[in-house]
């Protein structure tokens, strides 16, 4: 019968089964392997070991979504009524502001993307199998179930194994299970009911070996392996749509009903007084037009990627545009230890000889350290031992130290090598008793006659014939550091090197506690997250001890500390947050954390260390594997929020003002100050020259001092409310008097209406100035602090004047020329506006101190 993975894997227990059972199942040969006809066969049976590709939702769905928006429905719908009255300028017009919107979000968009597959670009993987019996090296995308993998250290491991023979094997599986120190492999049979993290007789697709050697029976390839099962989690999963997404579309939909609710009523008084139906649609066409802020699209799609690019500088690279402003609102953070918090890098913190402690500083592989006493001659010799009973070594690639080996011995070479120790003052090593779950030591034999021993204490000291520990090794264990005993002895010329042999006769010449250290930077960065009113929170799959010690250092209370957590249980608790109304961010680097990456509201993953699965769920990666760059985005994420409440903040009161004008003269019967086309010219070049500048604002003092905005609050506070119905009652006010002031003096109604528009423009420009800061008095800061400001002002006033005074502009927009002392009158208009705004926000501030109250 053919094989399938799905009667490899249908029990899931092969954890559980002896080795010939396996093998068996497997119609394979423990020795020999699979015949390579059979190979292919199986190969073109089952496909390629290969995770499926991440389903993209294509460049026109992309196109799509930019358009997929109430306000752009009723200007599309305004622009087919104008268009059906003959006006096909203004129908034009319309259509374009649709068009460039659209293809400003989606170029966005697409250069996000191509940063992030600049940055996750494939590593290919190779694995040993052996097939007729002979070793062969092939792409791990050939790999079939029943195949035989040889695994020596350094090898990542290609497929799920079930492991059949092992030499002191060890295998870094914190990818998968977050467990962060190598994990001892045997293929004794084990429960059916042993957690993922403890099936030591596996070795599972992604995981790295570091020490050992050892041979295994693919049992799972491609979607069928944990990873597999773990990507299909990922893929099941629905991401949430972010609080900018939510906060626009509930503004647009309100907006939409209240536009078209006035437009309707527009025709309604038109039509009671008598008025040609045609004459009134037009007048709700201008009403709908003027009101709705054609340039918001652009704008959020602008500012949003002007924080991507601003984030990118700090290391944090943005895969979706909406995760910046989701940074900001963020209450929650749910982070990963190992690579995350902690630097991924086993380093020996104590050194204990003699009934001494002595620190050792440093991080990680690099030997850049030093010990808080000089180094004596029993601490040179304790760190000595531990150089040379090891079989791991350290080595500088591209500026970084990386280990080779166990990631424990590894830490034992770097603490000699900051003594000035290397492999050229340890004795020629004569044999070797490797280390064994069993044994639960090492020790190798020297030149000389002496002998090193490394293990855990309770054994070491066995061997010493003293079985009572040091009181130091309980204080170590209590502080989250993995405490081995480090021994010599002597054994006389001829003696084999048995444990028979050294019993008795073993000193012991003290002690090295080590730990994965946690980043200096991540500790400030948590503190600082924390200051700014985010609640962080630890979830790992690592022991309950290691990650409470490692929870103390950043200063986590306990019940924000979750171990031994699986893939599923941190989907759980994302998922439990969000439905307290938390805005969750979930940092992660590993396969495990995935699922929960792409169901939080923004999931951040490690661009160096990080899985490629870890990347595609993700919403951000950070380009340094750095915490800090964490508060950075952050910080980036509420400026972004800032500049585009701004914004808002700033386009509202025109567009409100604009239909204002129109509905009050269908009330009172007059000419319309403004044409529809002009409000258009008045919207797109404003909102492009004027309120863009105001994404580029920078940052305000307090933004990391102040605790994140309610997910439930809306864009518009009910203060901001006031204020934008205040700024569009002054604006009605000058707009409307400006236009009827010309028309009362016997100008032409064209050169009103220019009028009218120019003092829209100024009074806009005047207001941008109010709206550099929402509460913050603005006379005081000096305007060349924003050249960007600056350069929309000029840009602004030679677009008006070309507006004005070129004919071709004249005859577009129905426009005409003004005496250059009507300025000065557009001017005052300005400025009158200006210091209105000012005082209002004089009474706001005086209120705010009066109530003891915080601004916002």
């Amino acid at each position: 019968m053919p094989l399938t993975t799905a009667e490899l894997v249908e029990t899931a227990v092969h954890h559980g089964m002896p080795v010939h059972e396996v093998v068996l199942l497997a119609e394979t040969d423990a020795d020999t392997g699979l015949t390579a006809a059979e190979a292919q066969r199986r190969l073109a049976d089952l496909g390629p070991n290969t995770l499926p590709p991440p389903r993209g939702r294509g460049w026109v769905f992309q196109l799509i979504d930019q358009v997929n928006n109430p306000l752009i429905y009723v200007l599309l719908g305004a622009a087919v009524l104008t268009a059906v009255l003959g006006e096909a300028v203004d129908a034009s017009v319309v259509f374009a502001v649709v068009v460039v919107n659209a293809l400003i979000g989606f170029v966005q968009e697409l250069r996000a993307e191509r940063a992030l597959d600049a940055l996750i670009a494939m590593v290919h993987t190779e694995a040993t199998v052996i097939r007729d019996g002979q070793a062969t090296r092939i792409s791990s995308d050939d790999l079939v179930p029943g195949d035989l993998v040889t695994l020596e250290p350094g090898d990542q491991v290609p497929a799920d194994l079930r492991l059949v023979r092992t030499g002191e094997l060890a295998v870094d599986e914190s990818a998968l299970t977050g467990e962060s120190a190598a994990v001892a492999k045997d293929p004794l049979p084990l429960p059916h009911d042993t957690a993922l993290a403890d099936r030591t007789n596996m070795a599972y697709s992604s995981t790295l070996v570091t020490a050992g050697s050892g041979r295994g029976v693919v049992v799972a390839t491609g979607a069928d392996t944990e990873i597999g099962r773990v990507h299909r989690l990922v893929g099941s999963t629905s991401t949430v749509r972010t609080p900018l997404t939510r906060k626009l579309d509930r503004f647009a939909k309100l907006l939409t009903v209240v536009i078209l609710g006035l437009a309707a009523v527009s025709v309604v008084i038109g039509l009671v007084r008598g008025e040609p139906l045609g004459v009134m649609v037009t007048a709700a066409v201008a009403l709908a037009v003027g009101a709705i802020p054609e340039g918001l699209p652009a704008a959020v799609t602008v500012t949003l990627a002007i924080g991507v690019a601003r984030m990118a500088r700090r290391n944090a690279i943005i895969r979706r545009l909406p995760a910046v402003e989701t940074l900001g609102s963020t209450t929650t953070i749910c982070t990963d230890k190992t690579g995350t918090l902690t630097a991924n890098a086993m380093t020996v913190r104590t050194v204990v000889v003699s009934g001494h402690s002595v620190d050792v500083t440093g991080v990680g592989y690099d030997p850049d350290g030093d010990f808080s006493t000089p180094v004596t001659p029993e601490l040179r010799e304790c760190l000595l031992a531990g150089l040379a009973c090891n079989d791991a070594r350290i080595v500088e690639e591209h500026g970084a130290w990386t280990a080779v080996g166990d990631p424990t011995e590894a830490a034992l070479v770097v603490a000699a090598r900051k003594a000035g120790l290397d492999l050229r003052d340890v004795p020629h090593r004569l044999d070797v008793l490797p280390f064994t779950s069993e044994r639960q030591y090492m020790a190798t034999s020297h030149a000389g006659g002496v002998v090193y021993l490394k293990g855990a204490v309770e054994r070491i000291l066995d061997l010493t014939g003293n079985p009572e520990e040091p009181t130091s090794t309980d204080d170590l264990a209590a502080a989250g550091l993995r405490v081995l005993a480090i021994g010599s002895a002597r054994l006389s010329a001829g003696s084999e090197l048995t444990e028979e042999n050294l019993r008795g006769h073993v000193e012991l010449l003290g002690l090295q506690a080590m730990h994965d250290p946690p980043r200096p930077e991540a500790i400030e960065a948590v503190r600082e997250c924390r200051t700014a009113g985010i609640d962080v929170r630890m979830i790992t799959g690592d022991h309950p001890v290691t990650a409470r010690a490692i929870a103390r250092t950043f200063d986590i209370p306990e019940d924000g500390v979750y171990a031994r957590v699986t893939p599923e249980e941190k989907l759980r608790l994302v998922k439990e947050f969000q439905r307290q109304g938390h805005v969750v961010a979930m940092t992660g680097d590993g396969v495990n954390d995935a699922p929960a990456l792409r169901r939080a509201d923004i999931g951040v993953a490690m661009g160096r260390g990080g899985t490629e699965v870890a990347k595609q769920a993700a919403d951000m990666v950070l380009a340094d594997d750095n915490f800090s760059s964490i508060r950075a985005a952050v910080e980036e994420g509420r400026a972004v929020f800032d500049n585009l409440r701004k914004f808002i903040i700033w386009t509202l009161p025109t567009n409100m003002a604009e239909g204002l004008v129109i509905l009050t003269a269908v009330v009172l019967g007059t000419a319309l100050p403004v044409l529809p086309v002009q409000i258009l010219w008045i919207n797109m070049t404003t909102a492009v020259a004027l309120g863009l500048t105001l994404a580029f604002e920078p940052r305000e003092p307090d933004v990391m001092r102040r605790p994140p905005l309610p997910p439930t609050l809306p864009l518009l506070t009910g203060r901001l409310v006031r204020r934008v119905l205040f700024v569009s009652t002054v604006l009605l006010g000058l707009s409307f008097g400006a236009f009827h002031w010309w028309l009362t003096s016997g100008a032409p109604v064209e050169e009103a209406r220019t009028v009218a528009v120019n003092v829209f423009v100024a009074a806009q420009i005047a207001y941008l100035l109010n709206c550099r800061s929402l509460e913050d008095l603005r006379p005081g800061v000096p305007i060349t602090r924003s050249p960007w400001l600056l350069g929309g002002i000029a840009v602004t006033a030679g677009l008006q004047l070309l507006f004005t005074y070129l004919p071709a502009m004249n005859g577009l927009f129905h426009t005409s020329p003004i005496d250059w002392r009507d300025w000065g009158l557009i001017v005052v208009a300005s400025a009158v506006a200006y210091v209105l705004v000012e005082l209002d926000k004089w009474r706001e501030r005086a209120l705010t101190r009066r109530k003891g109250g915080r601004r916002g």
